[in-house]
Order: C-alpha cells, then structure tokens, then sequence
C-alpha cells in the first residue's frame, strides 16, 4: 500500500515535523563566548543544556527539529524570575558540533541524556515542555520515565508525526512509513556540504510562522542546522510511534496546538489532536489561533498565559 507517495502530504508532513532544510553548513561550535565560560551550561553526549534563574521548580524547555535553544527566549528570561530554566539545545543544531548525533538513536540519546540530568542533579517536581520534536521526546520521558517529571506540555507536536503523511483512517504503521521516511533523511543528508538553495529554505519557513518578521530567524536557524543530524531526527520523528505508549502515562498532559484560517483549520485541529491524544489519561488541550507551527511567537501572549496555568497546576 503505498500511503506516502502523495508529494503533498509528504510537504505538509515536513511543515508539521519542522524543518529538515538542505544546508550547505559544515557544523561547528558556534557557542557565544559569554556561555562557554558560564559556569551554569553543560554539555552531553547528545545535548547541551544552558540554565537560567536560581529559584523555584524546575522547567525544561526542548526546542524542535533544527531548532535551537533560542526558539524559547520570548518565553525563558521572565520564566527564570520564578523557575530554574534548563534551555535544552540538540546537538548539530545552532551551529553546534553534532558529537554523539552523527549515529543513529538520536532521540533515545536525547531522552537519555535529559533523564540523567534530571537525576544527577536530583531535580524535584520537574515540569517540561516540548515544542514539535521536542514534545515527542516529552512524551517518551514521560512514558518511559514517570518518576522523573510531574507534568508535561506539548507544543504543536503528535505521538506519531507520521499520521500526517497518510489518508485519513488509514490505519498506518511504522513499517509502512519507513521507506519515505528513508528517502527523505538520505535527500536531506546528501545536502550536507552543498550550498543552501535559498527557495527551498523560503518554501520550508514560510509555512512555519504566520509573521513576516519571524521567517528570516527561522531561516536563519534552519541554515545553521547540520544537516546530517538533521535528517536522521527527522527520520526518527517519522517512524517513532507512541500510540501505544500514551496510556502508561500518568502525569498530566497539556496539549497546545495551532490553527489558523487555511490548514489546520480550528474544528478540524480540535478533532484531530484529541483522537490522536485519546490515549492520554490527564490531558488538556489548548488550540492557540490564528497560528502557524511556531505558537509561541504567532501568538506570544496566549501561549505564555496556557504556559503559566500549566505550571500552576
């Protein structure tokens, strides 16, 4: 059955896994200097990890595919007032040295690597909050390591970035996703090295906020993206599946999703993302509008209120 060969759904699925874009980068640590002798950064196998704030519970903020930690400074430098912030940024995004993310399990090395942070620093009452690839790893932690957060937002994201790539009511499998999926990380991979098309870049970004003035810090992300490692995430984002996963989960859950007048329409998107959440035992659900993929700068003053009842709860 051949579920992903509409080019259509394969484009809607990339805007929605965010943003494997063919780069011509040859990554390499691109820290400021200000961070790499701040004492409160850490480095890992698989992420680095900058900390703001000094009081209060623990937030860990995971950005999404190619992007970096500064996808949360509208939100990280007022939450540090009251929160401890572990800024979570994935290795061979930002223009970092990829490390452990030139071999295959990136996301298992990515959940691995914030579980053990949470224990070596002993962090008690842990809330995190996944934007896209960011949420799916949330809820592989939340899943696999329960003990280990008590709450948990996902931002734009699903348990199964796939389903977006087939017919509705197709009942699709990770088998069945895997040779697109294979495709599309070997076309991604093969940029590496090459010159960024810049039509591309705008094609991919362009869908991705519904604001002009964000699209060329997306841009400017996505070009700063290994595109090696950027590619193998964007493989695994497409065939890791949660589904049956979701009922193990007992923390609660705050969907935040987007709509907008053209795709995902506001019905449609409530329908969608609670079916595809329905397994989740305490799950509340937000649709932020009108907005793109990225929520929290489309619409900043929404996203930061559905973040403040999150974290009261």
């Amino acid at each position: 059955m051949k579920v992903l060969s509409s080019k259509a759904n394969i484009l809607a699925a990339l805007s929605l896994a965010i943003f494997a874009t063919p780069t011509g980068v040859s990554a390499k640590p691109n820290r400021p200097a200000k961070e790499q002798s701040q004492p409160a950064f850490k480095q890992m196998n698989h992420i680095s990890v900058q900390v703001l704030g000094s009081k209060g519970s623990p937030v860990i903020l995971i950005p999404g595919l190619s992007s970096p930690r500064a996808a949360w400074d509208g939100v990280a430098p007022n939450l540090a007032k009251t929160h401890r912030v572990y800024l979570v940024q994935i290795n061979g995004f930002g223009g970092d040295d990829p490390r452990s993310n030139l071999k295959p399990g990136i996301l298992n090395g990515v959940l691995a690597d914030i579980n053990a942070l949470i224990l070596e620093r002993k962090l008690k009452d842990v809330a995190v909050v996944g934007h896209s690839m960011g949420g799916l790893v949330g809820l592989m932690l939340a899943a696999r390591h329960p003990e280990n957060l008590s709450r948990l937002m996902v931002v734009d994201s699903l348990p199964f970035f796939a389903v977006q790539m087939a017919p509705p009511g197709t009942k699709l499998t990770v088998a069945m996703v895997e040779p697109q999926a294979s495709k599309m990380r070997d076309a991604v991979v093969a940029s590496y090295g090459k010159p960024a098309d810049p039509a591309a870049v705008d094609a991919q970004v362009g869908g991705m906020t519904l604001k002009p003035e964000h699209r060329a810090q997306l841009k400017s992300w996505a070009v700063a993206s290994d595109p090696r490692v950027a590619g193998q995430v964007l493989y695994e984002n497409l065939t890791t599946d949660m589904r049956s996963e979701l009922g193990t989960i007992q923390v609660p859950v705050t969907v935040v999703y987007a709509w907008n007048e053209k795709f995902p329409r506001r019905d449609r998107a409530d329908v969608f993302f609670r079916s595809e959440y329905a397994g989740i035992k305490q799950a509340t659900f937000s649709g932020v509008g009108p907005s793109a993929h990225f929520v929290m700068l489309d619409q900043p003053e929404t996203f930061v209120s559905d973040l403040e009842k999150f974290l009261a709860k």
